[in-house]
């Protein structure tokens, strides 16, 4: 039994030596390097084979291949932009609000747009019926995008849809993320290629076991009908997302209806992201009035909203959409209002909003009141109670799962988006929030806010005091892996 307890040792030996030479080489934050190190200490060879699948970096094939769409001449979207019928004056926007638009558009990838109409949704029903409603009317294109798109009733009835286009002579091109949508075989997609349609999984979620990497997944929510009507946010293609799953009841999401020439940045994003993961025969989508129509004044339905895209990866190397957002949010003078089914900040948010509330702003955050996923929401509750005691008011909502990733700042800015509040948005995948600069629409959000509030309760001191010792054990363990969650 001697030559076990040596086997042991140098496996021990060797762990710790790989351990610290896995975690160090890469540049990453402090915070998800002790999680991965405190991972690959305590279970020897189980620690390895996890870092395998879910810490190590996207592959450079991938990235080469999100990046090089950069050079497809994509840009000349911008000149459509600018010739679009302008209904709001450039005056409009405050000086204070063009710091955030000069960030978010640095490298001008992410003009504002001033002449587009938005419907705010925020239940299930209404949304895919509306959407529904829009993609039946579609005459040259519907290009489809999401990290969720299961096998269920509303998931065929949404690809019979796209079937039923498609066979019509619209084309139809549909990008899903494969380990979002478990469940939904690419047997189930085939029925709208045999149609004559396009389906792709995302380039980082195809091959997912063989390349080793099952961590960088495709979050955006995208659909573009005939280039000028767009839908983006929070809901994915679900039975769920219409509170059908009795675990988490009611489903509390937020989605934007766009129709103006911000929905040509959002087509051009999909263009990118389906020319990253073609394959095969798969076909190249190029710059075209086929995707890239004019507008008229027609086509914007009265809409003067001053409205800018934004994207972001791991294929970037800073945190581009979490530094803006962050600039935006330390604009804040009266209120700061978020709304998260993650709450996992880094420490630089955590400080921010720390730093923002101090300063006497009315800071609010809403977060679910019940799991999807049960550690990410121990170390959510971590941080509740922890800003709770920086005088940052965190309201529970109760009236289901809210899954809505929205900012409310003062009476002119505000974001619907498929961030969340915790390390994964940013760091991890693939997201898109939309930036609002509009007084009306500020409103909207606020008055939404406030009647989430009403199916809400504010966690105080005594809550948190009232915790059990396992559950605050729990949350405290949770917590310190919360960069790797």
């Amino acid at each position: 039994m001697i030559w076990l307890h040596d086997l042991w040792r140098i496996i021990v030996i060797t762990n710790t030596i790989l351990a610290f030479y896995i975690v160090f080489h890469r540049r990453r934050s402090v915070s998800t390097t002790w999680a991965w190190l405190i991972i690959l200490l305590v279970l020897p060879i189980i620690g390895l084979i996890l870092y395998g699948f879910f810490g190590r970096g996207i592959s450079q094939e991938n990235i080469f291949a999100i990046n090089r769409q950069k050079h497809l001449g994509l840009r000349n979207v911008q000149e459509t932009i600018t010739k679009a019928p302008k209904k709001v004056s450039p005056d409009d926007t405050s000086t204070k609000g063009k710091i955030a638009i000069k960030y978010f558009n640095k490298d001008h990838n992410s003009p504002l747009t001033k002449n587009n109409h938005v419907d705010l949704y925020n239940d299930g029903h209404a949304m895919f019926k509306d959407m529904i409603r829009d993609i039946e009317k579609a005459k040259k294109t519907v290009n489809v995008e999401f990290y969720t798109f299961y096998n269920d009733e509303i998931g065929n009835r949404m690809l019979n849809l796209l079937i039923k286009k498609a066979k019509s002579g619209v084309k139809v091109n549909l990008l899903y993320d494969a380990w979002g949508s478990m469940g939904a075989p690419k047997a189930w997609f085939n029925q709208l290629r045999k149609a004559g349609g396009e389906v792709l999984p995302f380039i980082t979620s195809r091959n997912m076991i063989t390349r080793y990497r099952i961590n960088y997944h495709l979050h955006r929510k995208i659909v573009v009908i005939d280039g000028k009507i767009s839908w983006t946010g929070g809901f994915n293609i679900g039975d769920q997302y219409l509170g059908k799953k009795k675990k988490l009841g009611y489903w509390r999401d937020s989605q934007v209806r766009i129709v103006g020439s911000a929905s040509l940045l959002l087509q051009e994003r999909f263009v990118m992201d389906w020319n990253a993961s073609i394959y095969k025969n798969t076909q190249v989508i190029t710059y075209s009035d086929l995707y890239f129509p004019d507008f008229d004044e027609n086509d914007i339905e009265n809409g003067d909203v001053a409205t800018q895209v934004v994207f972001d990866g791991p294929d970037r190397y800073e945190q581009y959409m979490r530094n803006g957002m962050m600039r935006l949010m330390l604009m804040a003078r009266k209120r700061l209002w978020i709304q998260t089914p993650y709450l996992i900040p880094d420490d630089a948010m955590f400080a921010a909003w720390q730093t923002i509330a101090s300063s006497g702003i009315d800071v609010r955050i809403m977060i679910p009141c019940k799991p999807d996923h049960p550690f990410i929401y121990r170390a959510t509750q971590w941080y509740a109670n922890e800003l709770t005691r920086y005088g940052i008011k965190v309201y529970i909502y109760n009236h289901g799962f809210i899954h809505a990733k929205t900012t409310v700042i003062d009476d002119l800015y505000s974001s619907v988006g498929s961030m969340n509040q915790d390390y994964r948005s940013y760091d991890l995948n693939f997201e898109d929030n939309v930036i609002f600069y509009d007084k009306k629409f500020n409103k909207k959000m606020t008055d939404t806010f406030e009647k989430d509030m009403e199916d809400s309760t504010l966690l105080t001191k005594e809550m948190i005091a009232k915790q059990s010792r396992p559950l605050k054990t729990l949350q405290s363990f949770s917590r310190m892996l919360s960069p790797i969650l």
